[in-house]
């Protein structure tokens, strides 16, 4: 579902500083990744690195507006591919799973990491959560969209387990079996 993010030497120094920011975030944890390890591999000096990120705040920042429109894109462009939400949901949120670099939800895994310590990040991660649920809402019909909370519940919780270790094929069919019945259009 997302396009991988592909390391280019010969990309400009702050797109490195990004890409490998994005990558070390999501594998090893914000608090766990320190910036040195950030300039190190994105082949930077701290003096270039600095100047386009003055604080580590504002990389986080950055790398999570990134990280909410590629999801959001691979998300809209994979719910788009089947006619009933209780389909294509699943199959979306499957193909994310089925990514060898799944580790979950890098909006859920930065709240756990900073709380609301940053209102900022925060409020990225609020926002990503409400666009995820308006595009989950446009795929419903008018008198069901009163259910988009539910079925965001439904979503994150497939998240978190598989995150945790659940079977992406059996979680996917749990959450296709209670979407049919939450949406009540059968399978």
């Amino acid at each position: 579902m997302l396009a991988p993010l592909l390391f280019d030497p010969d990309a400009s120094a702050r797109d490195r500083i990004l890409t490998t920011a994005q990558r070390l975030f999501y594998q090893q944890g914000i608090r766990a990744t320190g910036i040195d390890k950030v300039i190190a591999e994105a082949g930077v000096t701290k003096v270039t690195f600095y100047r386009h990120f003055p604080a580590k705040n504002q990389l986080i920042a950055t790398v999570l507006d990134l990280r909410h429109q590629r999801w959001m894109q691979g998300f809209q462009q994979a719910l788009a591919q089947m006619p009933l939400l209780q389909h294509a949901l699943p199959a979306a949120l499957k193909s994310w799973f089925d990514e060898a670099d799944y580790r979950g939800c890098a909006f859920i895994n930065a709240s756990a990491e900073l709380g609301d310590s940053l209102p900022d990040i925060s409020e990225r991660i609020r926002r990503h959560k409400r666009e995820m649920a308006d595009a989950i809402a446009r795929r419903l019909a008018p008198e069901e969209r009163c259910k988009t909370g539910q079925i965001m519940l439904l979503a994150e919780g497939a998240i978190v387990q598989v995150q945790l270790g659940g079977e992406a094929e059996a979680v996917t069919a749990d959450l296709a079996a209670a979407l049919a019945a939450i949406l009540q259009t059968g399978a």
